[in-house]
């Protein structure tokens, strides 16, 4: 599920995912209030476990997982990323973790991450499902080594 990559950092990956997301319309699929769930948990999970969590949701195209390695390598430090590709119309979810967060990250606590989200998306509940798992991809990565919580 979940295979470490050292890659070299690039800039981040908005450049080549906007265009995606307007040409396939997402920002008329999810209301306001949608996005912000999706943008609340992205930062919590970054937030709390120090590593850096993207969201893909589009057409990766026939090599699933070729394309989601392209799309984590290209974000800042993806030694530290954790991507979540989802592409609801082909029915794939893909995690790409960098060589630091797999560390935190072992493919079992991916795989149960995805399972929980298929079967929310089986429910119809896209958002939902992305939100649920990145908090157990959080959970499961816990806080970063010696940071303090209160």
């Amino acid at each position: 599920m979940t295979r470490v990559l050292d890659a070299d950092a690039h800039d981040t990956g908005t450049v080549d995912t906007a265009p995606n997301r307007a040409d396939e319309g997402y920002d008329t699929i999810f209301s306001y209030r949608e996005l912000a769930r999706l943008d609340e948990a992205l930062t919590m999970s970054s937030r709390e476990t120090g590593l850096r969590f993207t969201l893909y949701i589009g057409d990766l195209g026939p090599k699933t997982r070729i394309r989601a390695e392209e799309l984590h390598a290209r974000g800042g430090d993806p030694a530290e990323s954790v991507l979540l590709a989802v592409s609801p119309g082909q029915r794939v979810i893909e995690v790409v973790t960098g060589a630091s967060a797999a560390r935190r990250l072992p493919d079992r606590a991916c795989a149960l991450a995805v399972l929980s989200m298929t079967n929310s998306f089986a429910s119809g509940d896209l958002v939902g499902g992305i939100v649920n798992g990145l908090r157990q991809l959080s959970d499961q990565a816990g806080h970063p080594r010696g940071a303090r919580t209160h």
